[in-house]
């Protein structure tokens, strides 16, 4: 296979960034993204997301509005994640995430995104980076990294081989979020419309039904908060560690590891574990990717006896915007551990959660099958990839 070098700005039509203002901020109207906004299969998740007025973006310079088939790449901070744009979408972002128009007569745009997806690419985006406290990969730097191009006929094989990888992943993606949906709204329906089996006879008594217990979210498991790792305890071999960070992204090629040596083991973290940082970003989830150990700021919630895992998680997801409200700090918004005691939800009876764990828990296991599927084939996919891009393996 014959590969010909070139510049990104000689197989682009154009490479830009977002606006460098802050924009107006807006009820309703065009969502505004930032890398935090990127999912795991690198897409955009736009739930959640802030908006802009429709003025503000029918402003905007032309090649700052994404198009099908461009490409957007974070520059500052967490850089080196590519996002493919599948179809047309009104959206806009800042300068920490570039867009890259690709010339398709000279580069197919698919076949872009897997370059720039692959590690030779961020190790080029590494070097590249300035900065201590955010890194940042500049335009110029951006425009002027080099990348290995077949002929064109080459690059559409290999684009519909990762493709298909691609397309399995994000067909699983789609099944967990619609099993996540249906695990939360059975919790609204039982726990907070209070429409559980049984309903019908049961009397509410001071706000809960009757034989139920007013209880603080503290008295749903053991609350273990992280392990203080420093800087100088991060490596490249051992576990991960999972910081808010991996809690949002999942572990990447940045994600600093440790042998474990000085670590006792109530801060490892296994698939399944519940997960809920109290600083900065307030979230709960499912851990389900490989072991890891768990940094500070995080608690992995250990569910107390009688109650069922997804209670603890969806007990948590239904109070995190009172737990915002409870938050502390100035620099770093934070929850004291004295604010758990303070949050109360109803707990049923042992008969009820029995019944609400049986419908629950193979809900949880599918998504968790779903995920570990999706790990596996994202591996699968990365492993093939410089492979097919160095033409160790023809199309």
């Amino acid at each position: 296979m014959v590969l010909n070098k070139y510049k990104l700005q000689d197989c682009c039509l154009s490479i830009s960034d977002g606006d460098h203002q802050p924009p107006p901020k807006a009820e309703r109207g065009i969502p505004f993204v930032t890398i935090s906004n990127i999912d795991s299969s690198n897409q955009f998740d736009f739930n959640g997301a802030m908006h802009v007025p429709q003025d503000y973006y029918d402003g905007l310079d032309d090649k700052r509005k994404p198009r099908e088939k461009d490409i957007l790449y974070s520059v500052v901070g967490s850089f080196g994640i590519p996002v493919y744009m599948k179809e047309e979408k009104e959206f806009v972002f800042q300068r920490h995430i570039a867009i890259l128009r690709p010339d398709e007569e000279k580069i197919v745009p698919k076949y872009l995104y897997y370059t720039m997806l692959s590690k030779d690419f961020y190790a080029k985006a590494d070097a590249a980076a300035v900065g201590a406290a955010q890194r940042t990969v500049s335009l110029t730097a951006l425009r002027n990294m080099e990348i290995s191009i077949p002929d064109y006929d080459v690059q559409v094989k290999i684009a519909n081989v990762l493709s298909a990888y691609d397309d399995l992943i994000e067909n699983n993606q789609k099944q967990i979020k619609l099993l996540e949906e249906a695990a939360q709204r059975l919790y609204k329906e039982w726990f907070v419309d209070l429409h559980f089996p049984g309903y019908e006879n049961t009397k509410i008594v001071d706000g809960i039904p009757e034989g139920w217990k007013k209880c603080a979210i503290s008295t749903l498991g053991e609350f273990i908060n992280g392990f203080a790792f420093k800087p100088s305890d991060w490596s490249t071999n051992g576990k991960p560690i999972i910081k808010i960070k991996e809690m949002g992204n999942g572990i990447t090629s940045d994600t600093p590891r440790n042998d474990g040596s000085r670590v006792p083991d109530k801060y490892l973290v296994k698939t399944g574990d519940v997960l809920f940082s109290w600083s900065a970003t307030l979230m709960v989830m499912i851990w389900n990717q490989e072991e890891a150990w768990l940094n500070q700021h995080i608690f992995k919630v250990i569910p107390a006896e009688g109650i069922a895992r997804e209670f603890v998680l969806q007990s948590i997801r239904s109070t995190i915007e009172l737990f915002r409200n409870l938050t502390t700090g100035s620099t770093m918004k934070h929850i004291q551990r004295g604010k758990l005691d303070q949050v109360y939800i109803g707990v049923p009876d042992c008969i009820l959660m029995g019944k609400y764990q049986s419908v629950s828990e193979p809900i949880r296991e599918q998504i968790l099958r779903l995920s570990s599927m999706n790990t596996g084939l994202i591996e699968a996919r990365d492993r093939l990839l410089p492979k097919l891009m160095s033409g160790e393996i023809e199309v």
